[in-house]
């Protein structure tokens, strides 16, 4: 099979909705550090306690893999340095929340900002039959007061790549690796640590990118001039406007660096910032994207003519927000304070991992029944049909991708819950199930009988004794 129309055939993207502002982080810690004021523009997402990088990389793939009339990728990375499993594939977690066969290649990339454009490369340029899915996902986590918390954000990105790719035609990379070090997490830490800013940029970004786009750019047989879309991810801000700068790029073909209203999301951020320009360029153009840690990683692509777009992608995922305003519920949820719960939170919630796996298409890809007597829809999925009682009449039935409305609901303030208060309500399918669930991400706006719904796999409960987390899916109000 040819590979020289290799490349980008849909893509798909998450933005966590909470936004807390710049300002509010910044008031937090006026007492002490009056300085971070001069940060406080602005605002960047924050993760719920129940979200983490595997929640984001499932909303992100689902966005991507959603009716883009491709058949089901056949390997899957997960580039993320913020996964929440060190002895565990991540990347089978989502694989399994998809519904993906169980001989889908999957594996986990990590060790730098960087590994979500390598990842990328190396799906791009490998020699497999079928699609490949590409996941970036980051919950970045920073010191409280330090510059980093007001900097960091949270997000995951999703492509899919393969052959006759019409939406963007890959190019090719330039790859540079060495012993840079602009900033540090050892295993098992929580916090990462940097460098000086004017170091790293002075010494690192602008000897190492410019350098690299030139060589990418000789490769390809193209100008700087020609560029019309060029996005720089894990240096200093500024940085990209410096290289561009440099390379005799003009500044209005910059890709926005996302730092206003999202922040920096680690792996998943120079490929968020090539789905801008998947989202805005036009066919012909040239794209390029880099992304600094240890060296850099450069990519390039000439968009399409594609039309497939995905029902959500980055734009409509940065605006539908949910403002917030408390820092002591961004530190709660980040872990940084430890509330006292009472009585209620002294619960043991261990994971029956054996009756997980066998539940596993149930419990990770909401997967229930439809009965082939008198098609009725069930969740979960048991031997008789709860409608006409046949048995053994279940055909396996996806609910991942059903919408609903609130057809009751309560909102519990005295039952533990790590974001009270717990909405529970009978969650009415429109196919015609109806099932008892979690309502998250109410707002300001609330709910109401007739809400609409959609579904978003999350963390349903952390074990705190032996660190795993259990996953299912939630309901959440459709802005």
């Amino acid at each position: 099979m040819s590979r020289s129309t290799r490349g980008i055939v849909s893509y798909g993207a998450h933005i966590p909705r909470l936004r807390i502002s710049r300002a509010a982080i910044a008031e937090a810690h006026a007492w002490a550090l009056p300085g971070l004021k001069g940060q406080a523009k602005g605002e960047r997402a924050l993760c719920s306690w129940d979200e983490d990088a595997i929640t984001l990389a499932v909303a992100a793939a689902r966005d991507a893999v959603r009716n883009n009339g491709r058949a089901a990728p056949a390997a899957l990375t997960l580039a993320s340095t913020t996964a929440p499993f060190a002895d565990l594939q991540n990347a089978v977690i989502v694989a399994s929340a998809l519904n993906l066969s169980t001989s889908t290649q999957c594996s986990d990339l990590a060790g730098s900002t960087r590994a979500g454009l390598s990842a990328l490369a190396q799906a791009l340029e490998s020699g497999a039959e079928g699609d490949a899915l590409v996941v970036a996902a980051d919950r970045r986590s920073a010191k409280p007061g330090s510059a980093q918390e007001m900097q960091f954000g949270a997000g995951a990105a999703a492509i899919q790549v393969g052959e006759d790719a019409s939406l963007a035609k890959y190019l090719g990379r330039e790859s540079v690796s060495h012993l840079f070090v602009d900033h540090f997490r050892a295993t098992g830490e929580k916090h990462d640590y940097y460098w000086e800013e004017r170091w790293i940029r002075d010494e690192g970004v602008a000897k190492v990118i410019p350098a690299a786009v030139k060589r990418l750019l000789a490769k390809t047989g193209r100008a700087a001039t020609d560029v019309k879309w060029f996005g720089l991810a894990g240096a200093p801000s500024g940085s990209d406007k410096l290289v561009a700068k440099t390379l005799g790029i003009a500044p209005e073909q910059i890709i926005p660096d996302l730092a206003g209203n999202v922040g920096d999301c680690g792996t998943a951020h120079a490929p968020l910032q090539l789905i801008h320009a998947l989202e805005n360029a036009k066919p012909g153009d040239l794209i390029i994207v880099a992304a600094f840690g240890q060296g850099c990683e450069v990519l390039a692509f000439e968009m399409g003519e594609g039309s497939h777009r995905p029902a959500t992608g980055l734009a409509k995922s940065i605006a539908a927000r949910i403002p917030e305003t408390s820092y002591m519920k961004m530190a709660s949820f980040e872990g940084e304070i430890d509330l006292e719960w009472g009585m209620r939170a002294e619960t043991d919630v261990k994971a029956a991992l054996t009756q997980h796996y066998r539940s596993a298409d149930q419990i990770n890809a909401f997967v229930g029944g439809r009965c082939k007597v008198c098609n009725t829809v069930q969740f979960p999925r048991l031997p008789n049909c709860v409608s006409c009682a046949a048995p053994d009449s279940q055909t396996p039935f996806n609910f991942a991708d059903e919408l609903g409305q609130v057809a009751t609901f309560s909102a519990d303030w005295l039952q533990f819950y790590l974001a009270p208060p717990l909405y529970v309500g009978l969650v009415q399918f429109d196919v015609g199930s109806r099932l008892l669930m979690e309502i998250v991400e109410v707002g300001a706006a609330g709910i109401d009988v007739g809400t609409r719904l959609s579904m978003q796999f999350r963390i349903k409960a952390r074990d705190r004794k032996r660190h795993y987390s259990r996953y299912f899916w939630k309901a959440v109000p459709v802005r």
